[in-house]
């Protein structure tokens, strides 16, 4: 009798120590689930969970603290980087981060997180960019495109009442304590691995004590928008990008020279 030899398969692929095991809140196609995944994979593999504090702010990722197994302090609206300041300040020697959407970071907490770029607070910020207000209902936020509906602007963004929207990574890019912001997009395979990259980059910033980092990831919102999961992607690749364009946007010296 033959007795065939079972040889267990090589394990590629599975949830990330800094990741816990349950269900989200995040509607059916988000990419925040992308966005988490990918920062918890950087924190497993540069050995970080046990001296990471993130600082949770409000919107879609309000309940950020209930998906990272690392410990986690709640900011109130917009207050993320203000919190996070006085954590690393406190505690200098811990990795800090913030994961703030749109409407936290760049409309009530855009005072923040200018002057904590200003001061060169050496903390790492995520930021999701999905050019809504995803949590209280798809209202026109201060990334809405140009002619984008939304709840709150049905007949599409009017710039002459509204303004036209904010790239918070431009303006970070102009202050002299920011030493590495970057724009990333989640909408495919490639991308997606180019966002993990950054993601590295900032927190290894942080690591070296280098000063201020901020990654923005482009986001899509399928229930907000009003599309399937695929017809966001793509409009995503085909409207964001072109007024988001993603890419590099201040890199310090001292930041082109690390090896990461």
């Amino acid at each position: 009798m033959v007795v065939e030899q079972i040889v267990p398969e090589e394990i590629v692929y599975q949830r990330p120590r800094s990741l816990v095991e349950c269900a989200t809140h995040y509607c059916p196609g988000c990419t925040h689930g992308v966005a988490h995944r990918i920062i918890a994979e950087v924190i497993d593999e540069m050995g970080l969970r046990e001296h990471t504090i993130g600082v949770a702010s409000v919107g879609c990722s309000v309940f950020a603290y209930n998906y990272f197994d690392f410990d986690w302090v709640q900011a109130p609206h917009g207050r993320a980087p203000a919190m996070a300041t006085g954590v690393k300040r406190v505690l200098p020697d811990r990795m800090v981060i913030t994961y703030q959407g749109d409407g936290d970071m760049a409309s009530i907490g855009m005072t923040e997180v200018v002057h904590a770029a200003a001061r060169g607070e050496n903390i790492t910020v995520f930021f999701i960019n999905n050019a809504n207000y995803g949590m209280t209902g798809g209202q026109m936020a201060p990334t809405t495109l140009p002619g984008q509906k939304t709840t709150s602007s049905p007949h599409g963004r009017d710039v002459e009442l509204a303004g036209y929207p904010i790239r918070a990574s431009e303006l970070l890019a102009t202050l002299e304590g920011a030493a590495y912001v970057v724009r990333r997009s989640l909408h495919d395979p490639k991308n997606i691995r180019l966002a993990k990259k950054a993601v590295r980059t900032a927190l290894e910033v942080q690591r070296q004590g280098l000063g201020f980092s901020m990654v923005e990831m482009l986001s899509i919102c399928p229930t907000n928008w009003g599309m399937s999961p695929n017809q966001a992607l793509q409009w995503l690749a085909e409207k964001m990008i072109p007024y988001y364009p993603v890419g590099d946007y201040r890199v310090s010296p001292s930041v082109a020279q690390l090896k990461v």
